[in-house]
């Protein structure tokens, strides 16, 4: 399949049966990138049409085989050559970031374009997963790039739309990390499952160079939402992407009319707020104190962020700091009675 990796092993021989080549005499199997044009176009169609095991005999003409320049002193300009080829493995390619085979994909199809998905793009999948040769997901499924988690697409497929074209055929297989979100399906933890996936149709989001103030508001309200999901799950790592995003959107952003100027301010608080709340739940202090002081420029009494930079002072032994925002949000909200007892735990610190 185009792209797997193939081992072979060939002996190459002129017509008058002068051997030029053996790898078995060198006990060395040759490897190269099926279809990729690495090798020769005999071995190419050739090695298209066998089966792993197989031993086969092609005669090839010269344009399929060493052309006009020949082999060195082994074959000589335009000679037609006959090559035994043996097709030991053909294994798929291994595409996780760390190379650690939790990622290996075969192309079964190749696409009609050159174009991939981008971050958010709208994409329209058919995938069937299968564990032990038992299919236990089966469905065509539109989602957005990167949110795939909340339609319970495994790590590995998220990962591995990126990659593919329209009307590309894939067979994923999967293990270890790559395997996260199958356990909704009551597969086992880091179990090795399978999976087909079909690229239907996809739309690019458009490019951020390219977006219009007014875009970039639009397109701010959209990643909020689609923030607030991940939360919800508690993708928190995922939201803080969409937050971010959000926030850089605006600031770059030059709004007219007092209704978007209004409707920024608010996302911008908004972003800054739930990008805190993120923070905090992943144990990242100094990021969570600078997104609550970052939505306290919109909101200076707000007493959520208050309470949350108070949360993040406490945690990181800033006792006194801390007393200071809880004290803020009892003037605020005096029936805080978590403020009270946070403020006496500071105090019994402070103490020790």
């Amino acid at each position: 399949m185009f792209d797997d990796t193939v081992y072979i092993h060939y002996i190459g021989t002129l017509l008058d049966g002068t051997v030029f080549e053996n790898t078995r005499d060198r006990n060395e199997k040759l490897s190269f990138n099926f279809g990729k044009g690495e090798v020769i176009k005999a071995w190419d169609i050739g090695v298209a049409t066998m089966k792993r095991g197989e031993i086969s005999r092609f005669i090839s003409k010269p344009k399929y085989a060493y052309g006009l320049k020949g082999l060195g002193d082994k074959v000589g300009s335009a000679v037609t050559v006959i090559f035994e080829i043996e097709l030991v493995d053909c294994v798929g390619k291994d595409i996780s970031d760390e190379r650690d085979q939790s990622i290996v994909r075969r192309i079964i199809k190749r696409g009609e374009v050159f174009e991939q998905p981008n971050e958010d793009a709208t994409v329209q999948i058919y995938l069937k997963g299968t564990h032990q040769g038992q299919i236990f997901d089966e469905r065509t499924v539109t989602f957005f790039a990167g949110g795939g988690c909340l339609q319970n697409i495994p790590l590995g497929v998220e990962y591995a739309i990126f990659r593919m074209t329209k009307s590309e055929y894939w067979k994923l297989y999967l293990k270890s990390k790559a395997t996260k979100g199958v356990e909704k399906f009551h597969i086992p933890a880091d179990s090795p499952v399978e999976y087909e996936v079909t690229m239907i149709e996809f739309e690019r989001a458009k490019d951020d160079k390219f977006l219009t103030d007014e875009e970039k508001l639009k397109q701010s309200e959209i990643l909020k939402q689609r923030g607030d999901e991940f939360v919800k799950g508690g993708h928190y790592e995922l939201a803080v992407k969409k937050y971010r995003t959000v926030y850089n959107y605006l600031l770059s952003a030059s709004l007219r009319s007092s209704s978007d100027i209004e409707q920024s301010r608010q996302l911008k608080f908004a972003s800054q707020s739930n990008l805190a709340l993120c923070y905090l739940k992943l144990g990242d202090y100094s990021p969570c104190i600078r997104a609550c002081e970052n939505a306290l420029l919109f909101d200076s009494q707000n007493e959520k962020c208050l309470f949350r930079r108070g949360q993040c002072q406490l945690a990181r032994g800033n006792f006194r700091e801390a007393i200071q925002d809880f004290e803020t949000v009892i003037k605020v909200n005096p029936s805080n009675v978590v403020a009270k007892q946070q403020i006496q735990e500071c105090i019994q610190q402070i103490q020790a």
